[in-house]
């Protein structure tokens, strides 16, 4: 799925968690892992041809509750990582990714969650000629999300610790440039974690009384754009535009619900209702089509200090043509504050597992 730097986003999140007693705290791991592909696609399934390997190194920033927003997700780390994976198979080759990520803690900080979003680097991308059977990657850069759920114990000894779990590692352009078929790969990890200055860690900040927290609803206007194919081997990149207005309501300091319409204007899809009418003469694209949509949508905005995490269902209501993608759609990505009134964002667009789209957005809040 996926962005150009996600990485600017999470990584806000260190200037924003400046901890007032001048001193952060910083953690080490690294995991081995061992995994399958998914076949998500049986478009890839020739691809599937051994086992994956690989390492996960994470660098993380820990935190005990100096600011409030750490207290409600009880004391989350953020941190950057970096991935290695041999995708044991040679038209796929090998994968390298950087990551900015945060981890989540439960059951008395025994059980981590990590979620990760950057980018990747692909070793043996889809080429027409010398590598034709690559059709999971056609770009070397990709946009990579990766999930890691571990029991985690911590300074066992003289800092050092052990974790072991499952990871779920996602490579996709998001259809930036054709094919884009995209693997997952399901692992399971085995590593080390270490404390630095692990002597002197602070005491956890109690939480204290739950605040209750609301705002009247709001209205934003956004701008979207990027570009993306037309989904046929050899495309070009074409722009798009989608504007939007939804209404939001704050529900306290984590949650914001949204809901509102937007109309989306795809070349990528007036290119592709004239290569249909054109290759396909006597089919059903008479090359006449409407290749504009209007959708309404909902959502939930997930809040972090300045940084949200937003989750649109939507559904065409106006779907003139329904030979390029599927009726309902989903919207996935990161937002930042930049004033109380202006914000951006990077989404991506899907239809089910099959991204459309990678959105830069700018949004401004009445």
């Amino acid at each position: 799925m996926k962005k150009i730097t996600a990485l600017i986003f999470l990584f806000s999140i260190f200037n924003s968690s400046a901890q007032e007693f001048g001193k952060n705290y910083y953690s080490f791991d690294a995991s081995y892992f061992y995994g399958t592909i998914a076949e998500h696609n049986p478009d890839i399934a020739h691809l599937i041809t051994g086992h994956p390997t690989g390492l996960i190194l994470g660098f993380n920033k820990k935190s005990f509750g100096f600011e409030d927003w750490e207290k409600r997700y009880n004391y989350p780390d953020v941190g950057a990582s970096f991935t290695y994976q041999d995708m044991k198979n040679p038209s796929l080759g090998e994968n390298y990714g950087l990551y900015a990520h945060m981890n989540f803690y439960l059951f008395k900080r025994n059980l981590m969650f990590r979620i990760g979003q950057g980018l990747a680097y692909a070793s043996n991308p889809y080429h027409p000629d010398d590598n034709y059977k690559n059709n999971a990657y056609g770009s070397r850069l990709l946009s990579s999300t990766y999930l890691m759920a571990n029991y985690k114990k911590e300074n066992i000894f003289e800092g050092l610790g052990l974790q072991a779990g499952l990871s779920l590692i996602h490579y996709s352009n998001a259809d930036f440039k054709s094919p884009n078929a995209s693997t997952n790969t399901i692992t399971f990890n085995l590593g080390v974690n270490y404390a630095l200055d692990h002597q002197n860690l602070p005491n956890y900040i109690p939480k204290g009384p739950r605040e209750k927290y609301t705002e009247p609803i709001h209205f934003n206007f956004v701008l979207r754009s990027g570009v993306n194919t037309m989904g046929i081997i050899g495309s070009k990149q074409y722009p798009f535009l989608t504007f939007s207005a939804y209404a939001d309501k704050v529900l306290n300091h984590k949650s914001t619900l949204q809901a509102g319409t937007e109309v989306f204007f795809s070349k990528a899809m007036e290119e592709r209702i004239y290569y249909q009418s054109v290759a396909f003469p006597s089919g059903n694209t008479t090359g006449e089509e409407d290749s504009k949509r209007v959708g309404v949508f909902v959502g939930h905005q997930l809040n972090f200090d300045k940084l949200s995490v937003i989750t649109h269902l939507g559904y065409y209501a106006y779907f003139p043509y329904e030979h390029f993608v599927d009726q309902l759609y989903n919207r996935v990505g990161l937002q930042r504050k930049i004033t109380e009134d202006l914000w951006a964002s990077l989404t991506v667009r899907s239809h089910y597992a099959n991204a459309e789209a990678v959105e830069f957005s700018i949004g401004y809040r009445l």
